[in-house]
This record gives structure tokens, C-alpha cells and sequence, in this order.
């Protein structure tokens, strides 16, 4: 069992949210993060660097927001339904903007490909998580 379903499994409230997709999101934000942080890296050390800054500065956003909405996720204390709802939103966006840019150079770096995919997989956690909440 992954970290992030044990530490909800031990909270001690009713959390009042799909505890699956609650884990699944958070587990996708912070892969998300880790994949747009080391793709904005690896974008870094190509040779056509030039050509690809939006790609780095789209990674380093995403990377931010993911982890940010991963933190958030993972505070249960003072619920707040609509800030939840922000940062799903904001990183749905974010994720969806990062990999429409990463599957742009997708054919020529795997690494772009590779965060392309985190990237979808990401956005689509947020909107299971959404819809979950009404």
C-alpha cells in the first residue's frame, strides 16, 4: 500500500471525500511535479535549449502548481471545499497547458513524452477528484 493511502487510512476524522481519488490525485500531483521538474531539466541540457523555453518555463509552472495542489490535498484539518476546488482547477489547467507543450517535442525528446503523459495522467486524477465533489 502507497504512503499517501496509509496516511489517510490513519487519519483520525471522516475526511467526507472518496479517500481512492483523494490518494490517486495527490500520487499523480506530486509524480506530476517530479516528471515536469525533471523535464524542464533535461530541456535544459539539449542543444536546441533556445527552442525550447517555453517548454522549460510550461514545466517549471506545472511543476510548482502540482506540488502545491499535492500539499493542499494532502491537509485535512479545516476542510475547505472551494479551495479544493481552486487548486484542482489551477492544476487541471496547469497540467493540461504542460502537456499540450511537452507533446509538442514529444517525437524528438522522451523526455517531453514522459511528461506529457504525467501530465494527462494528472489532469485526469484532478477532474476524477472534481467530480467527486459535486
Amino acid at each position: 500500500m502507497a504512503t499517501t493511502q496509509q496516511m489517510l487510512d490513519a487519519y483520525p476524522g471522516d475526511l467526507g471525500i472518496d479517500q481512492t481519488l483523494l490518494a490517486a490525485c495527490i500520487d499523480a500531483c506530486l509524480d506530476c511535479a517530479q516528471a515536469c521538474t525533471a523535464c524542464a531539466d533535461a530541456c535544459l541540457s539539449e542543444e536546441m535549449v533556445d527552442q525550447l523555453r517555453s517548454c522549460i518555463r510550461t514545466d517549471l509552472d506545472c511543476a510548482d502548481i502540482c506540488a502545491v495542489t499535492g500539499r493542499v490535498l494532502s491537509r485535512h484539518t479545516g476542510y475547505d471545499a472551494n479551495l479544493t476546488r481552486a487548486v484542482l482547477e489551477a492544476c487541471r489547467t496547469a497540467c493540461r497547458s504542460c502537456g499540450d507543450e511537452c507533446a509538442q517535442h514529444a517525437e524528438m525528446h522522451d523526455h517531453c513524452r514522459i511528461c506529457a503523459d504525467a501530465c494527462r495522467a494528472c489532469e485526469q486524477a484532478c477532474a476524477d477528484l472534481l467530480t467527486s465533489l459535486g
